[in-house]
C-alpha cells in the first residue's frame, strides 16, 4: 500500500482524497464547473470517481490531491498527477470547486504537483490537457509556462489541447522568467 504524501503550499494543504470529500465532489460534479472534466455526474458515479482518484495512487504510485484551503479548512478542489489508461502521457490536472477560482490556487497547487513529479518521481516532462472552451484552465497552463503542443482526441471528452510543461532542465536554467 502506497503512502500518499501531503504537500503544503503557502495557502493550501494538498492531502490524500478521502471519503470526507464526497459531498464537495458531489457538489462539484452537479455544477456547471464539471463541464470541462467529463460533465455532470450523479452521486453514485461520483462515488466511483472518488474511488478512482484514490485507486490511481495505488496503481500508478502518484495521483491527485484534495486541496484544502488553510484559512477555512474547506476542500477547494482536486489537483495533481493523472495518467489513466488511454491518456496520451502523464498529466498535471486541476479542478477547482465553486468559490475557489480566481485566487491563484490552481497555479499554486499545480506548481507544487509539478515539483513533486520532477523532484520526487523523476519525470522529465508533463502535459496538461485543456478543453478548447476552457479559457480559465488555458490561462493556468500559460501561467505555469506551458506551451501549446498539439491536440488529443479522447473518446469521452472529445478534442483537448495539449499543453507541454517546461522540463526540469528548463526550469533550472531560468524557469518561466526566461520565457517571458
Amino acid at each position: 500500500m502506497i503512502q500518499i504524501p501531503s504537500i503544503e503550499t503557502q495557502r493550501l494543504v494538498m492531502r490524500v482524497p478521502m471519503l470526507e470529500d464526497f459531498d464537495a465532489l458531489c457538489a462539484f460534479y452537479a455544477s456547471p464547473r464539471a463541464e470541462f472534466v467529463g460533465g455532470q455526474m450523479e452521486p453514485d458515479k461520483v462515488w466511483r470517481h472518488l474511488a478512482l482518484e484514490i485507486g490511481h495512487w495505488q496503481m500508478r504510485g502518484y495521483g491527485r490531491w484534495t486541496l484544502v484551503e488553510k484559512e477555512t479548512g474547506k476542500p477547494a478542489g482536486i489537483i495533481g498527477l493523472w495518467n489513466p489508461e488511454g491518456w496520451p502521457e502523464p498529466e498535471i490536472g486541476w479542478d477547482l470547486f465553486e468559490g475557489f477560482g480566481g485566487k491563484g490556487y490552481a497555479t499554486e497547487a499545480a506548481t507544487a504537483a509539478r515539483t513533486f513529479a520532477y523532484d520526487t518521481l523523476g519525470w522529465t516532462t508533463a502535459i496538461s490537457l485543456v478543453a478548447p472552451e476552457n479559457h480559465a484552465s488555458r490561462k493556468v497552463a500559460q501561467r505555469l509556462g506551458a506551451c501549446r503542443d498539439g491536440d488529443f482526441s479522447h473518446v469521452r471528452m472529445g478534442s483537448l489541447e495539449v499543453w507541454r510543461h517546461m522540463s526540469p532542465d528548463d526550469l533550472a536554467s531560468g524557469g518561466m522568467e526566461s520565457y517571458a
